[in-house]
């Protein structure tokens, strides 16, 4: 019978959603990949148990996580009974809904029968009575945006989940969710966006939206699927995302991406820090994201995103150096 490490809070940090009550760990570990049925079902357990005793207590899932669909909801879900039932109330268990789900019109998208149909598949599937974040994964162009978020309204007061999420909306969007869920009496908690070195979006007015309206932020693919880590330095691994040219595809990594990664690589080792830890501690050094999403393939990388947070300070003169890197104009890769 697992029992939880006695001292597993007494490294990690914790930081404040928002304006809310709500303190998720600086590292969550997100389900997206190697928790589905086509994976190994004991290291996706071990993996979250190292992460529950390293003081993560925050899994962040969707109801199409697999493969295939529904199988990482699952595989949790029967993780859930074996190991952490005594723990339920110390873990913040969020889901979503917004990508296809299943065939026909009722099964994509934002529709209020979709989102709430897809939340009661996803407790079953857990064999949960609520989670505590529901999202909607992706804005829908064609939903009225009032309908969506009413919505996740009606999931946090059926009990269904006790707090409302939002995925994936451009600053101007983001704020006209908050000001609808605001209205509604359920004002939202928190927003998943994409973000990373290579990926910068939030920036460009998201997240001094989400500090305004003192709304919380955990970023996923801190990482960039990977190519932020040592993992392709030296190559394409058979066992790596890029070879399966999935998500992450073998055009990706390019000459010169390639390039801006041994350069970031060289900075986190005058940091001494690992790539990926490095990769972790930037997207954590604005007081405004709350938390990084990441995923593991095994147990290690668990403790290897988690020593990120030995060192999370910044000077001036690294963060140029990486944007240098990063727009191009480092020395070093001026001279290539």
């Amino acid at each position: 019978m697992y029992v939880a490490d006695s001292k597993r809070y007494d490294s990690m940090q914790y930081r404040r959603s928002g304006r809310s009550g709500i303190h998720l760990p600086a590292i969550s570990l997100g389900l997206w990949h190697n928790f589905g049925g086509v994976d190994n079902f004991e290291n996706a357990r071990a993996m979250l148990r190292r992460a529950f005793d390293l003081g993560i207590t925050h899994f962040d899932l969707a109801n199409n996580y697999g493969p295939p669909y529904g199988s990482a909801e699952e595989n949790f879900g029967q993780i859930f009974r074996k190991d952490f039932l005594p723990y339920r109330d110390e873990l913040i268990i969020s889901t979503k809904a917004g990508w296809d789900m299943w065939p026909g019109p009722y099964g994509d998208l934002g529709s209020r029968k979709y989102m709430l149909a897809s939340l009661d598949q996803s407790l079953k599937r857990m064999g949960l009575e609520y989670v505590d974040i529901f999202y909607h994964h992706r804005p829908d162009p064609d939903t009225p945006m009032e309908e969506s978020m009413g919505a996740l309204d009606t999931a946090v007061r059926s009990g269904r989940a006790l707090y409302a999420g939002i995925s994936a909306y451009d600053a101007k969007q983001t704020a006209e969710a908050v000001k609808i869920l605001r209205a509604l009496g359920t004002p939202g908690l928190i927003h998943q966006p994409k973000y990373s070195m290579f990926v910068r979006d939030p920036e460009q007015g998201l997240l001094d939206v989400l500090g305004n309206e003192g709304v919380g932020c955990i970023v996923f693919s801190p990482l960039a699927q990977g190519l932020l880590s040592d993992r392709y330095l030296k190559g394409i691994s058979e066992d790596s995302r890029a070879a399966r040219n999935f998500f992450l595809k073998k055009k990706d990594i390019a000459d010169g991406t390639m390039a801006k990664v041994q350069a970031l690589n060289v900075i986190a080792r005058e940091r001494g820090q690992t790539l990926a830890e490095m990769a972790v501690a930037w997207v954590l050094r604005d007081p405004r994201v709350t938390s990084a999403l990441v995923g593991t393939s095994k147990v290690s990388q668990v403790d290897d995103n988690v020593a990120a947070l030995k060192n999370l300070k910044f000077s001036v003169k690294e963060l140029k150096k990486i944007d240098d890197v990063l727009a191009g104009t480092h020395p070093s890769q001026r001279a290539r």
